[in-house]
């Protein structure tokens, strides 16, 4: 049944290898546009969840490029920016917990490793509501699924942490690569939403 379904997406004349290859390079363009997007600092979600719409469209076989890009992001944008400023917030204190525990805060080791696996957690959680973002959605809501999501689905949870890791090490190795890593972290993260509303 997957096999048909994924020959039913396949184009007329166009090898599964090409469409694959395709599919990559869409993601590596919308890591880009991503990385432009979310130049604001707090605009970061936004440009999460208008690249994963894109790349939904574009598994959909459905048109759309920067125009329809750049229009999600202005929708996303107008509560989402909250989001971006909750999400420095919460880096600034796990920051603070493990400056503290450098400094020798008695229990500063459980501290500073319940605030880092929060940190990641959170992470995930607005990766997942990204994912899930469209026109008209309430942030909030979006966040509280997520984050049922995130503790309900850890096969999944983990598969996004390990595409955090790969932009990390992709920032440390090379910051141009990052840049067009997020798109496959968007991309991861649709495939995740997609999978558990299959379970």
């Amino acid at each position: 049944m997957t096999e048909a379904r994924a020959e039913a997406r396949t184009e007329p004349g166009e090898s599964r290898f090409a469409q694959g290859f395709a599919l990559f390079a869409e993601c590596l363009l919308t890591g880009v546009w991503i990385a432009v997007a979310a130049l604001g600092l707090v605009t970061y979600p936004a440009a999460f969840a208008a690249g994963a719409r894109h790349l939904g469209r574009r598994l959909a076989h459905e048109s759309g490029g920067w125009r329809e890009f750049a229009a999600d992001f202005r929708a996303a944008v107008r509560h989402g920016w909250l989001v971006g400023v909750a999400g420095w917030a919460a880096l600034a204190v796990v920051w603070i917990d493990v400056r503290a525990v450098r400094d020798g805060l008695p229990g500063g080791p459980l501290v500073g490793v319940v605030g880092v696996l929060a940190l990641i957690g959170a992470a995930v959680a607005g990766l997942r509501a990204a994912a899930d973002w469209h026109p008209g959605a309430s942030w909030r809501s979006l966040l509280a699924r997520a984050g049922r999501r995130t503790v309900l689905d850890p096969a999944g949870s983990f598969l996004l942490v390990g595409g955090l890791a790969v932009v990390v090490c992709s920032a440390w190795f090379s910051a141009p690569l990052a840049v067009t890593v997020l798109g496959a972290v968007a991309a991861a993260a649709v495939a995740v939403e997609e999978r558990y509303r299959r379970r």
